[in-house]
């Protein structure tokens, strides 16, 4: 089931589609049962919005707010990254825009401002990051959190805590810090479940062990698009025998893809992989 999900999610617009459904349909749930009662401010653009429609007295609804604040980003993203990044990001937000009305509730889980901190930010956190890991942008922080990374080689997590933080500062300045400090929780917290699910993001050293490395690096390339160095004359220390030492990088994403292009050149390779922090050099990054 899970094999069966994941090739379904990596067609490219199926996946996109789903991601864009997903963002919307949590972030409307986010916002109707956790931000809303908790007086809870949203990291992004979605913060924005809260503050935009608060400073006009509610008389800008939030819904009617996302979207407008989001519109310049969406022309950027169109002009800089890709017109499929541009489109499936206009579409989660217009659905998360539309279905927060459709969510609307008088009903409060918890009076709990903490709590509700807490679990709206894991909620968006969540969101947001498996959106991003199936190409589809959330809105204007996003646009500006690829461009940086794109730029500088930054993680998302990072630059969307950097600008959400004036966004809350400005909500403390205006409507009382003890709500403003609150929602700075309900922030870091979404900033780490983004970078635990935007796996595209996060990179993996792999070392293979086999008899065969000129069709495994061919079986990969075919497979991934990933390169491969290969370290000629290693000997497996109780066999004695001769074996080929092989080492790429991927992405956390694409580790079904590697064991499949592994198990069809040599099921009796060895492999391993490691977390690792940046890489420099060439490193191939798909279209968005």
């Amino acid at each position: 089931m899970q094999k069966f999900f994941h090739n379904f999610m990596k067609n490219q617009y199926a996946g996109r589609l789903g991601g864009a459904i997903f963002y919307g349909v949590i972030v409307a749930f986010a916002m109707n049962y956790f931000w809303r009662p908790g007086h809870i401010y949203s990291s992004g653009f979605t913060g924005f919005a809260q503050l935009v429609s608060t400073l006009s007295g509610g008389r800008v609804p939030v819904a009617l707010a996302l979207a407008l604040v989001n519109l310049p980003m969406l022309v950027i993203a169109w002009v800089k990254l890709s017109w499929r990044f541009a489109t499936f990001t206009t579409l989660a937000v217009l659905l998360s825009a539309a279905l927060m009305p459709v969510f609307d509730t008088t009903r409060i889980l918890t009076p709990d401002p903490l709590i509700n901190a807490m679990f709206g930010g894991a909620l968006n956190g969540m969101a947001v990051g498996t959106a991003l890991r199936y190409g589809v942008g959330t809105g204007g922080l996003d646009v500006i959190g690829i461009l940086v990374k794109k730029k500088f080689g930054f993680k998302m997590g990072p630059v969307n805590l950097g600008v959400n933080a004036l966004i809350m500062i400005g909500a403390g300045l205006t409507y009382g810090w003890k709500y403003a400090l609150y929602s700075i929780v309900g922030v870091i917290i979404s900033s780490r479940m983004i970078d635990a699910f935007y796996t595209r993001q996060q990179q993996m050293q792999v070392m293979i062990i086999t008899t065969k490395p000129d069709q495994m690096v061919q079986g990969i390339y075919d497979k991934m698009r990933r390169g491969v160095t290969i370290i000629n004359d290693a000997r497996g220390g109780y066999t004695g025998e001769g074996r080929y030492v092989l080492l790429t990088v991927i992405t956390q994403q694409e580790r079904y893809e590697l064991r499949e292009a592994i198990k069809s050149v040599d099921e009796k390779a060895f492999s391993s992989t490691w977390k690792i922090e940046h890489t420099v050099g060439r490193f191939y990054e798909p279209e968005l």
